[in-house]
């Protein structure tokens, strides 16, 4: 599984103009399943993000976590993490998983960072959603539970 985490001021989601979901202070975290994946990837990511030291402490130096500062996560699936550009100019996303073993692991994820402790939000899946933020920092993280980069 692959994540892009923004710490962010608010963040929303909209679908056909309706809005989905909304937080304030938090993460906003776009999360592609991989055609291999399973639950200890997501149980990583999920433990990861959760504990993910990218807030100011007192001194204003990042120190502290989402779980620390009590912000909440507005996660949204985006199978085109998975997409590779190292071929001519159209993404392959041979990579990413299909929508049917997708959807299940992308909604345990999503259970696993609520039982972490986090107020979770979520876009709607395989949705083509709008999604606004204000990146705060700017703060942005790239993590891949196979550790690839």
């Amino acid at each position: 599984m692959r994540a892009v985490v923004q710490r962010v001021t608010s963040a929303e989601v909209t679908v056909d103009g309706r809005k989905v979901a909304a937080i304030g202070h938090g993460l906003l975290v776009l999360v592609g399943v991989g055609r291999d994946d399973g639950q200890k990837d997501a149980d990583y990511l999920a433990d990861k993000i959760a504990n993910l030291r990218i807030f100011d402490d007192h001194a204003g130096v990042m120190n502290r976590s989402a779980l620390d500062v009590g912000a909440a996560a507005l996660v949204v699936s985006q199978f085109t993490l998975f997409g590779d550009c190292r071929k001519g100019r159209r993404p392959s996303y041979g990579h990413a998983a299909p929508p049917e073993a997708a959807k299940p692991l992308y909604e345990y994820f999503v259970a696993r960072m609520t039982q972490a402790g986090l107020m979770v939000a979520t876009g709607e899946f395989q949705a083509m959603m709008e999604v606004r933020l204000v990146n705060h920092g700017p703060v942005t993280i790239l993590l891949d539970s196979r550790k690839r980069f």
